[in-house]
């Protein structure tokens, strides 16, 4: 019963992020696979209304929906041992073979698709985060405590090598722009296949963060913080304070131009914010007039993968040269138009799927692909 009761506060979240990680990813789109333009680090002065108007959709969604969805990953972990503990089977067991189709979920998206796909991340971190769950309570707090500290100790290092003069400024990306506004769709697969170490730096970096908010979903699940009851109501009440009262004002030192908070904001002050929003969002939940539209994100959050890929594909086509063409051709309130318009797109997909068929296309492939081999 408590499980039903957090389900639809999970789902709900786990949709916002998905199409609040569109909210920064569109941006590389929009500019052809220039990440210099979520970042500050061309900046030595004020920003043009233009750059100023993406600065601010990146205060809000930059690194922080990307946290809220790694967060909410560990949550579905969490789910998923204890189902296994129910039905009285092994852990990880058959876990193990989601993992493996997320990997290669990941890899066809990063292939195909988009060089900063976060899949194959999580597959590893997954994996990790697993067996970690499996010795018990204190192996999850020491594992808390051990890659949470490191993260931040790398983080905060950076971010005192930035202050003291490091060069925080990225390689041109001219070559890149070039391929995504003229190379052809096989063209970009082979880069991408060419540059596979290079484009899964991040991937690698981000895996002690992402264990910390894996386990940090797990330790949320197991205290109630997304039942409907006092006690929930009363834990999302503590993250919304620290959300408003540390994550917004770190966050706002993104509005410092140089560089030098880029990565910090991104990798560590972001996430203060990300379970802020579990807050925050757990506030708005309570507006019942607008009950329709949490069961919309809900019915997102139920097709994620499917989400994910689909919004990424359809930005690949509207902004690449192979496509339509718009990369590097529209100013902010454009991109921003195109986001907002992307991501009704995908809450109307979800509820037709959802409604008919209960299911999202790549869960559903997903779901009889490891029915096909764990049944052999």
């Amino acid at each position: 019963m408590k499980v039903q009761q957090r389900l639809p506060l999970i789902d709900m979240l786990r949709g916002f992020a998905v199409l609040g990680t569109l909210g920064t990813n569109i941006w590389i789109f929009a500019y052809l696979g220039d990440i210099s333009y979520i970042t500050t680090s061309n900046y030595s002065g004020w920003w043009s209304l233009n750059d100023f108007l993406r600065m601010t959709v990146l205060f809000f969604v930059n690194g922080k929906l990307l946290g809220l969805l790694t967060i909410m990953f560990g949550v579905g972990l969490e789910l998923k041992y204890q189902q296994a503990l129910r039905k009285g089977n092994a852990w990880p067991g058959m876990y193990i073979w989601t993992i493996v189709f997320l990997f290669m979920e990941g890899l066809i998206h990063f292939t195909l698709v988009m060089e900063y796909d976060i899949l194959m991340s999580y597959a590893v971190t997954a994996i990790i985060v697993a067996f970690i769950v499996k010795f018990g309570d204190k192996a999850i707090k020491r594992a808390l405590y051990v890659f949470g500290s490191f993260h931040a100790v790398m983080i905060l290092l950076i971010l005192v090598s930035a202050l003291l003069g490091a060069n925080a400024s990225f390689a041109s990306f001219d070559p890149v722009v070039s391929l995504y506004e003229n190379g052809t769709w096989f063209e970009q697969i082979q880069y991408r296949l060419t540059n596979f170490l290079y484009y899964r730096t991040e991937a690698i970096f981000i895996i002690p963060m992402n264990i910390f908010l894996f386990l940090l979903g797990v330790k949320l699940m197991r205290n109630g913080v997304f039942s409907q009851d006092d006690k929930g109501r009363q834990a999302r009440q503590k993250l919304f304070k620290i959300g408003i009262f540390i994550g917004v004002p770190l966050n706002l030192l993104i509005f410092i131009p140089g560089g030098a908070f880029d990565l910090p904001v991104r990798y560590l002050f972001a996430q203060i914010l990300s379970i802020g929003y579990i807050g925050i969002l757990g506030k708005m939940i309570e507006y019942k007039k607008l009950d329709w539209l949490w069961t919309r994100f809900g019915e997102i959050g139920k097709m994620s993968l499917s989400c994910y890929v689909l919004q990424n594909t359809i930005a690949s086509i509207i902004f690449y040269g192979w496509g339509l063409g718009l990369g590097g051709k529209l100013n902010s309130i454009e991109v921003i138009g195109i986001w907002l318009t992307l991501s009704l797109l995908q809450l109307f997909i979800a509820h037709i799927c959802i409604k008919h068929f209960h299911v999202g296309p790549m869960e559903w492939i997903r779901k009889h692909a490891i029915q096909s081999v764990t049944q052999k």
